[in-house]
C-alpha cells in the first residue's frame, strides 16, 4: 500500500475508484499530469510503478468501479507519456484488451474508450498488438450491449485508419486469424470481417489477392446469409477480387478452383451462380494452371447445365464449351481418365441436358485422344451399354437425343473390331432380355448404327449372332424386326440396292446368303428377302414348302404387313415387273401363292387381289418365251402354262442360280422351321399338360365334395345305375361337331 501511495496520492487513489464518472475522470487527469512531471524528471521507474498500481489495484480488481478507474487511468498514463508511450505499451495494452471480455458491459465499454485513447496517442506503434486487438474487436462486434457495439465500431474505424497508414502491418501474420474467423456465422461478425477485407484490399502495399484462397471460401459462405446486407457486401468484395484477378498477371488459380468447384454445388442459387461465373472466368484466364483441375471443374459444370435457374444454365453451358475447346495433351498434365470418370458418373444424372453433355465429352475425347480413351474403355464401356439399354419408365434416358448420342459414342468405340463385336452381342442380349426395348428403341438403334458403322457390316454381324440363337422365339421376333427395318428405313437404301442385284453380282449374292441363314427363323422374312433380291422362283418354292403349323396368327400378321409394303415406293420395281407377266411368271406365282394364304375377308387379301387384277392379261406359249395378248379375266392357270415336269426341271436348273445354291438354302430354311415346329409342339404340350393336370385335380376335388354332400339313398343309387345302363336317346346322341342338348 505504501508503494501505491508513493506512486498515486491517496485522494487520487480514492477518486479513481469512485462510482461517479466525473470523479474518476478528474482522478485520471491528475494521473496524466503526474506522469508528465515524471517524464520531465526522467523517473521511468516511478512511471512503471504507477502503471503496476493501476493494473493490480484497479484493472484486475474484483470491484467493477475499480476496473473502470483502472482503464481510465491507463489511458491517462498513455496520454501523459505522449511520445514516450511506446516503451510502456507492453504493460498498458494487455490488461485493456483483457477487459474486453469483462462480464460488466460498462467495463467493456470503458475498455473500448481506453484503447481508443491509447491508439490515438501511439498510432503506428499500436500495430504490434493488432492481431489481439482484431480478435477482441471481432468478438465485441457481436456484443449484446448496443453501447459496447457502438464503442467498438469507433475503435474499429480508428484501427483501420492506423493500419492503412502503417508500413509495419504484417498481412502474413494476420491471414491465419482472418481465415479462422471466416467460419463464424454471426451476422455482426461477418459484417466486421467483410469490412476489414475490403479495407485491406484497398491498401496498395497489401497484397490481399495473393492470400485470397485462404478466405475465399468464407466469402462464398456469406453469399447465402439470411441478411441481404451481408450478401451484398460479400458479393461486392468478390466482384472486386474477380476484377483484380482479370488484371493480375500472376494468380493462384488452382487453390481457388478447388473452392469454386465445391461452391458450385451449393444449395443456394446465388452462391452457385457466383461460383460458376468465377469458374467461367478462370477457364478463360487460367490456361495451363488449370489443366490438372479440368476434371474437377467439369464435375462442377455438368450438373449446373441442368440447373433450375436459367442464368446458371447459360453460364455453365458457356463454360463447358470453353473448356471443351481448349487444346491440351496428356503430356501437359491433361488426365483423360479423370475426365472420363466424371463423364461416366454424370451419365447416371436424372437430367437429360447433363447426360447429353457427358456423352459429348466422351465423344470429344474419342476424337481427340482415342488411344488414351481406349486404355480406359473397360471403365466406361459397361456404363455406356447400360445407358443405351436403360428401359426405365421415368425420365432416365427416355429422350431419343440421348440414345442417339450414346450410339454415336458407341460407334466411335466400335471402329475397333473387338469392340464392334462386343457392342452387337450386347445389343442382342439386351433385346432378348427386354422385349420392350426392341419394340420402343430397336428400330432407331439399328438404323443409327447402320449410318455410323456401315449398314452391311451391322446386318452381317446381327445375322451371324442370330443364326446361332438358342431362343427361337426371340430369334424369330428379332429377324422380323430387322427385316422390317431393312424394307422401310431410308438409311438402308444402299443395302436394299445391293440385295436387288443378288442374282447378278457377287457382293449382293454374298450378302443374300449371309442374311438368309438367320432370316430362316421367319418364313415371312425369307419371302420378303427373296422378293427384295428378285429370287421369285425361290420365294414361290418357300411358300409351297409351308405346312399347316406355319400358318398361324403371327404369320398372317407379318403377311399383312408385307402386302401393305408391296404398295410402297420400296417395291415400285416389283410392281412394274408385273407389266411383263411373261417374263416374271415366278413373281406372279409367288404373289398368287401369298394371296391363297390370306383369309378372303382380310384387307390384305383385297389389296393384293386388286393389285393382281391390274396385271395385263397375257398368255404364255413356248415355255413363257413368247407372249401373246389374251382376253380379259384369264385365270391364273393360264399364266402358269408350264407342265409339272417343266417346273421340276426349272427348279433343278435354277437350284444353283448365279452361284446361289437355292436347294441348299431351301433345306436350311426347312431345317430351321422344323426346329420352330418342334418347339411350338413342346410348348403346346407343356401348356396342355399343366392345365389338364390342374383342371383334373380341381374337378376331382369338386366331385368328391359334392358326393359327400349329396349321397343318395340306396334306392336312388339303384335307379341311377339303371339309367346309366340304358342306351342314349336320339336327342342325346351327338355327331361330330355337334353339341349335346
Amino acid at each position: 500500500m505504501s508503494d501505491a501511495l508513493s506512486a498515486i496520492p491517496a485522494a487520487v487513489h480514492r477518486n479513481l475508484s469512485d462510482k461517479l464518472y466525473e470523479k474518476r475522470k478528474n482522478a485520471a487527469i491528475e494521473i496524466e499530469n503526474t506522469v508528465k512531471l515524471l517524464i520531465a524528471a526522467g523517473d521511468h521507474d516511478k512511471i512503471s510503478k504507477v502503471i503496476d498500481v493501476l493494473i493490480k489495484e484497479f484493472a484486475k480488481s474484483p470491484q467493477a468501479n475499480h476496473r473502470k478507474g483502472g482503464l481510465i487511468g491507463l489511458a491517462a498514463v498513455t496520454v501523459g507519456l505522449a511520445t514516450e508511450a511506446a516503451q510502456y505499451l507492453e504493460q498498458i495494452v494487455p490488461p485493456v484488451i483483457d477487459s474486453f471480455t469483462d462480464q460488466d458491459s460498462r467495463v467493456r465499454y470503458y475498455a473500448c474508450e481506453a484503447l481508443y485513447n491509447i491508439a490515438k496517442v501511439v498510432r503506428g506503434e499500436f500495430i504490434l498488438f493488432f492481431n489481439k486487438i482484431f480478435d477482441a474487436l471481432c468478438k465485441l462486434s457481436a456484443d449484446s450491449d448496443a453501447n459496447v457495439q457502438s464503442a467498438a465500431h469507433l475503435l474499429d474505424r480508428l484501427v483501420k485508419d492506423i493500419v492503412t497508414e502503417s508500413d509495419q502491418f504484417s498481412i502474413e501474420e494476420f491471414i491465419p486469424l482472418l481465415k479462422e474467423r471466416m467460419n463464424v456465422l454471426n451476422p455482426y461478425v461477418r459484417q466486421f470481417l467483410v469490412g476489414w477485407i475490403t479495407v485491406l484490399d484497398s491498401v496498395p502495399d497489401i497484397d490481399m489477392l495473393g492470400f485470397l484462397p485462404d478466405f475465399l471460401d468464407g466469402l462464398f459462405n456469406m453469399l447465402s446469409d439470411s441478411s441481404h446486407e451481408i450478401r451484398q457486401q460479400a458479393d461486392s468484395a468478390l466482384s472486386e477480387f474477380l476484377q483484380e484477378i482479370k488484371n493480375s498477371p500472376s494468380v493462384d488459380y488452382g487453390r481457388m478452383a478447388e473452392i469454386l468447384v465445391q461452391r458450385a454445388s451449393s444449395s443456394d442459387e446465388f452462391t452457385r451462380l457466383t461460383a460458376i461465373t468465377w469458374i467461367n472466368e478462370f477457364v478463360k484466364l487460367g490456361g495451363d494452371q488449370l489443366v490438372r483441375y479440368y476434371a474437377d471443374i467439369l464435375g462442377a459444370i455438368l450438373p449446373c447445365i441442368s440447373d433450375k435457374e436459367e442464368k446458371i444454365r447459360v453460364v455453365a453451358r458457356e463454360t463447358n464449351e470453353e473448356l471443351r475447346s481448349i487444346h491440351v495433351e496428356p503430356s501437359d498434365g491433361f488426365d483423360v481418365g479423370a475426365i472420363l470418370s466424371v463423364a461416366r458418373r454424370q451419365l447416371s444424372s436424372d437430367h437429360e441436358a447433363t447426360r447429353i453433355e457427358a456423352l459429348n465429352w466422351i465423344s470429344t475425347l474419342l476424337n481427340k485422344h482415342r488411344t488414351e480413351v481406349l486404355c480406359f474403355l473397360n471403365d466406361i464401356f459397361d456404363t455406356l451399354l447400360k445407358a443405351l439399354s436403360d428401359s426405365s419408365d421415368d425420365v432416365s434416358f427416355t429422350s431419343m437425343s440421348v440414345v442417339l448420342l450414346v450410339l454415336e459414342v458407341h460407334a466411335g468405340v466400335a471402329k475397333d473390331p473387338q469392340y464392334f463385336r462386343h457392342l452387337i452381342v450386347f445389343l442382342v442380349h439386351n433385346f432378348r432380355a427386354d422385349n420392350s426395348l426392341l419394340e420402343r428403341r430397336g428400330a432407331i438403334i439399328v438404323r443409327r448404327l447402320c449410318v455410323l458403322l456401315d449398314a452391311e457390316r451391322v446386318y452381317r454381324e446381327l445375322s451371324t449372332i442370330l443364326e446361332g440363337e438358342d431362343n427361337l422365339d426371340f430369334a424369330s421376333t428379332m429377324v422380323q424386326a430387322l427385316n422390317l427395318i431393312l424394307l422401310t428405313a431410308p438409311e438402308l437404301s444402299k443395302l436394299r440396292g445391293l440385295l436387288k442385284g443378288s442374282l447378278i453380282n457377287r457382293e449382293g449374292r454374298e450378302l443374300f446368303v449371309a442374311l438368309y441363314a438367320s432370316w430362316c427363323h421367319s418364313p415371312m422374312a425369307i419371302i420378303s428377302l427373296c422378293l427384295l433380291a428378285q429370287a421369285y422362283q425361290h420365294a414361290s418354292v418357300v411358300i409351297q414348302s409351308l405346312v399347316e403349323e406355319d400358318i398361324n396368327v403371327k404369320f398372317l400378321v407379318q403377311l399383312d404387313k408385307l402386302i401393305r409394303l408391296l404398295e410402297t415406293p420400296i417395291f415400285t420395281y416389283l410392281r412394274l415387273q408385273l407389266l411383263e407377266p411373261g417374263r416374271y411368271t415366278w413373281l406372279l406365282k409367288t404373289l398368287y401363292g401369298l394371296l391363297m394364304l390370306l383369309p378372303q375377308q382380310s384387307a390384305a387379301f383385297k389389296i393384293l387381289r386388286t393389285r393382281l387384277k391390274t396385271v395385263p392379261t397375257y398368255s404364255f406359249s413356248g415355255g413363257g418365251n413368247q407372249i401373246s395378248r389374251a382376253s380379259s379375266g384369264v385365270p391364273f392357270s393360264q399364266y402358269m402354262n408350264h407342265h409339272e415336269d417343266d417346273d421340276a426341271e426349272d427348279i433343278n436348273i435354277t437350284s444353283s442360280h448365279q452361284g446361289i445354291n437355292f436347294a441348299a438354302r431351301l433345306q436350311q430354311f426347312e431345317n430351321v422351321q422344323s426346329q420352330h415346329r418342334v418347339q411350338a409342339r413342346n410348348n403346346v404340350k407343356y401348356t396342355y399338360t399343366t392345365s389338364s393336370s390342374s383342371a383334373s385335380k380341381e374337378v376331382k376335388r369338386s366331385e368328391d365334395e359334392e358326393e359327400e354332400q349329396h349321397k343318395p339313398p340306396p334306392s336312388s343309387r339303384s335307379s341311377s345305375v339303371a339309367d346309366n345302363s340304358r342306351p342314349p336317346s336320339r336327342s342325346s346322341r351327338k355327331g361330330p361337331g355337334q353339341l349335346q342338348l
